[in-house]
């Protein structure tokens, strides 16, 4: 099981990379356009806000990728607990206020990581 939830952590992980990507760099490109379904005038008007909601996800994907390399394993859970918990949070948020797609492809992904994780702690 803990392999298991390691993976998925790595995968929530690579997901925020490709948000910081897709935020701070492609927003106004056609990648980010078509992501987010923006026009170019709501991109160009929107992209610091935008850069900023990168850093963002870069700081949640950064705390994902401590919490599998943290080598004592009380740290390692409980970083795990607190950066999955903040994605879950910004992934219902999102999916309330901004597109239900984001609970399937941000909160979903890690509440089972979540999950996984405690079935894990538990053995």
């Amino acid at each position: 099981m803990l392999i298991a939830s390691l993976a998925l952590i790595g995968l929530v992980a690579l997901e925020h990379i490709y948000f910081l990507v897709l935020e701070m760099f492609l927003w106004t490109k056609p990648a980010g356009l078509r992501a987010f379904g923006n026009t170019q005038a709501k991109a160009d008007d929107t992209a610091v806000l935008a850069k900023n909601q990168g850093l963002y996800n870069g700081f949640l994907a950064a705390g994902l990728i401590w919490s599998i390399a943290a080598s004592d394993a009380r740290e390692a859970l409980h970083l795990r607990l607190f950066f999955l918990g903040c994605v879950v949070v910004a992934g219902v948020y999102g999916a309330a206020t901004v597109s239900r797609k984001i609970l399937f492809i941000q909160a979903i992904p890690a509440a089972l990581a979540l999950a996984l994780v405690l079935i894990a702690s538990a053995s």
